[in-house]
């Protein structure tokens, strides 16, 4: 056979789409199987073979599912809404629609042209009016239930890119798409109640089959934890300090308090604070500094104290100061934080700075040096002395705290409500009007898709509002409750918006009526495998949970969790081992890969470079090193003959689809290729294999490498695609040795080895060993003293 392998790749594509091969059946008598990837963003740059890696995960396991049977839905679309297009459009002048367009037919080609086995016809495009109908759908569901809220709120906003980012998308500070410097800047902003889910999240986790890394993650993205809250009285007032805390047991060893700059209490007492102006210098530094510069641990510690008003230890009765500071935030827990400097080491470098009493509640350490941050016996704490069990501890002040009325068990979560809005153009238009009688009205269900106006110039204004807003025909608009003027909402929804529920849309992308037919949604849910990047695991999916569950909540979907599994892969890092990128020039375009090698090799390759869910670097002499065992695969047709099966082989031919059967299901690819890389030099070793065991070869190595075997296939006679013929299967009796190779030591030492058939007897055994050639010259003329012999492991022959 010839070996330029893409000479019949386009052959077998065009012959798979014509014969619509990978076409998913609804509600179909077979058993479903539905696997999903993550739907790529479609760049001006066009894939690189981080992508196909990504991809070929599933890719491989979907093709066997198909051969055993299945129905299988392995769908695929373009995740196309958000900056880097916008950005794109404002520097060239292109409308962002005719960039996105092109970038999509430019992917397609590539996953087309690498012999993924999509399902072309459920297609789904976030930027189509036809789906975004829907995803405003659910916005107004969501508005409906109260999950909608405006709040005005500190936010982080990038200045280069002119837009409001979420806590998600501003972590350490930069922005996530540009990786400018964020700033904080009080705006309006929408946000999504994910809180509201918060537990329902974190108790979905036991139901699923996440890696556990996977898991954690989001556990931490959520951030749980249990405590009391407090009530610390400002000494003289009515007024209190409600803080939370995961120690009450900690409340004897609490000498200060801290608010956020920003809490109102401040306005309310300023006539009362005598350094007034002080605190208001303090305020307007802190409001400069980012989230994360006000929130980082290791930093030099500031604040203020707030002279002329105190708080009192709710259990001890004292009065301690009140002290305001940057790394305590109105938007993260209730704005106040008691400090125990004994234990706590951000309090007690602060107690340090600022002179403040350090109260030792906890016996272990030396707290002249230190805080002491361990568990012990509790002391200095009246009731709690003594104690050294630290739940015992916590459960006895909550029950005293509760007693007297200051204070009761809580619960509390990292995550905070989700800022949803973006000051940008290529976006989905927020459904909201505002009247000035009516207030913030819906916009009408039948209204839908509120569509995206043409526009020209993509430029958000200086104040960064959204280039929406300098549109009088989409602004000025009516009241759909009173009839009187109105003004459309101008901020778009970020790019999480499409991608929180895209994967229920490709079981129905055509439907106009509804976002789901039942009956589809009933045979094909829940996802049952889902691959992605581990950079997807808290912000993606975590949303895309949310809102499966409160769809499910309004009877929309049949499932509480959208992904019965979840798996990651590994980066491809460029040849120099860095992580790929246009800036470093090392990119390696699959493209270019598939026009030297072809696909097969490519495909081969990303899965056989390494462990699927590590980082591994990519390396041409291992490409070509593929494209040899391709060579190899290509030649087993001219020494195939005959049928049945070849005694000799027959063990390693069972073996082997044990192996890689096994191994795709525990995404080991890399062995599963191995295992096949060494069944074939067997094969050659022996000269020959049947046109059964060429076919049991084919089959195993198809959803690798599909095309070179379809072509196999077909030169010897077989009926239909390879792609659903059946799945090759073993005998569990012989996948053993006939035969094996062991250990023979003289005196402990390894000397030789002695092949003996299975569960062989000490007798045959020690027989054979005993003229193994390097053996014969340690024990020849002696007195043997002692033959041990431990079946199938080892012989050991003690001369003297």
């Amino acid at each position: 056979m010839k070996h330029e392998f893409k000479d019949i790749e386009a052959k077998w594509q065009k012959k798979w789409e014509e014969a619509n091969v990978f076409q998913a059946v609804d509600n179909s008598e077979k058993t479903k199987f539905y696997a999903l990837v993550e739907f790529p963003y479609p760049s001006g740059a066009g894939m690189h073979v981080g992508h196909i890696k990504a991809y070929s995960g599933l890719e491989v396991v979907s093709r066997k599912r198909r051969m055993e049977g299945y129905n299988v839905l392995f769908p695929i679309g373009f995740d196309a809404f958000g900056l880097p297009t916008e950005n794109y459009a404002i520097k060239t002048g292109m409308h962002p629609r005719v960039i996105t367009d092109k970038n999509i037919v430019k992917f397609t080609e590539q996953l087309k042209r690498v012999g993924f086995s999509f399902d072309w016809s459920r297609v789904i495009d976030t930027t189509d009016e036809d789906y975004y109908k829907w995803t405003q759908w659910i916005f107004l569901k969501m508005f409906e239930k109260g999950l909608v809220f405006r709040n005005t709120a500190l936010v982080n906003y990038c200045p280069s890119c002119k837009v409001v980012l979420s806590n998600e998308d501003s972590q350490g500070g930069k922005c996530d798409i540009c990786h400018s410097d964020v700033v904080q800047k009080s705006k309006d902003v929408w946000y999504l109640r994910i809180t509201e889910y918060s537990e329902k999240l974190l108790q979905g986790l036991e139901e699923v089959d996440y890696l556990p890394n996977i898991k954690q993650q989001q556990m931490n993205w959520i951030g749980k934890s249990t405590g009391a809250f407090v009530n610390f009285l400002i000494d003289g007032k009515e007024d209190k300090l409600r803080v939370y805390t995961t120690r009450p047991d900690t409340l004897f060893g609490v000498t200060f308090m801290v608010m956020a700059p920003e809490n109102p209490l401040i306005d309310k007492y300023a006539g009362e604070i005598t350094n007034m102006k002080e605190v208001e210098e303090y305020r307007n530094v802190c409001a400069k500094k980012t989230e994360f510069e006000r929130t980082q641990l290791v930093k030099e510690k500031t604040g203020v104290c707030l002279k002329g008003i105190s708080a009192v230890n709710p259990l001890t009765g004292k009065c301690i100061p009140i002290y305001i500071a940057d790394y305590v935030m109105m938007g993260y827990g209730t704005g106040a934080i008691m400090a125990v400097p004994a234990h706590d080491e951000r309090d007690y470098e602060f107690a340090k700075k600022f002179g403040i009493d350090i109260i030792e509640v906890i016996k272990g350490g030396d707290i002249s040096k230190a805080a002491y941050t361990s568990d012990g016996e509790m002391i200095n704490s009246e009731f709690l002395n003594g104690y050294t069990n630290k739940k015992e501890s916590i459960d006895r002040v909550i029950e005293e705290i509760k007693k007297l009325g200051i204070g009761e068990a809580g619960v509390q979560y990292k995550m905070k409500d989700w800022a949803f809005n973006r000051q940008r153009y290529w976006g989905e238009p927020i459904p909201i009007i505002h009247c000035p009688q009516c207030g913030v009205v819906p916009v009408p269900y039948e209204e839908l898709p509120l569509r995206l106006p043409n526009v020209e110039n993509f430029e958000p204004g200086l104040e960064g509002e959204s280039p929406l807003a300098k549109i009088d025909s989409f602004v000025n608009c009516t009241c759909p409750k009173c009839h009187g003027a109105a003004k459309r909402e101008t901020d778009t929804m970020p790019q999480w918006a499409g991608s929180s529920w895209y994967f229920l849309r490709y079981i129905d992308p055509h439907n106009e009526d509804a976002l789901i037919n039942e009956e589809k949604l009933k045979y094909w849910m829940p996802v049952d495998w889902y691959n992605g990047g581990m950079e997807h695991v808290t912000r993606h999916m975590i949303y895309s949970r949310f809102w499966h569950h409160f769809l499910y909540d309004i009877g929309v979907v049949n499932t509480p969790e959208p992904y019965a599994k979840r798996t990651a892969q590994g980066l491809i890092l460029g040849p120099d081992g860095e992580k790929m990128s246009k800036s470093k020039g090392n990119v390696v375009d699959p493209l270019d890969v598939v026009d030297v090698f072809g696909a097969d090799v490519l495909r081969t390759y990303v899965l056989f470079m390494g462990d699927y869910a590590s980082a591994a670097p990519w390396s041409d002499s291992s490409v070509r090193g593929c494209k040899r065992f391709l060579e190899r695969v290509a030649n087993l047709y001219d020494i195939a003959n005959g049928e049945g099966f070849t005694p000799e082989l027959e063990t390693i031919f069972n073996k082997t689809i044990k192996k890689v059967s096994n191994d795709i299901e525990e995404m080991k690819f890399n062995t599963a290729i191995a295992a096949l890389m060494g069944l074939i030099n067997e094969i050659f070793d022996h000269g020959s294999l049947t046109k059964d065991e060429l076919i049991i070869f084919i089959k195993l190595l198809c959803p690798v490498a599909p095309h070179i075997c379809e072509e196999i296939w077909e030169k010897i006679g077989g009926k239909g695609f390879l792609a659903l013929a059946s799945w090759p299967e073993y005998d569990e009796a012989k996948t053993v040795d006939a035969t094996l190779e062991i250990a023979v030591q003289v005196n402990g030492k390894l000397r030789g080895t002695v092949t003996l058939p299975l569960d062989c007897s000490q007798d045959e055994a020690l027989t054979n060993a005993k003229k193994v050639p390097d053996i014969v010259p340690f024990i020849e003329g002696k007195s043997i003293v002692k033959e041990i012999y431990v079946p199938n492991k080892i012989i050991n022959i003690v001369v003297k």
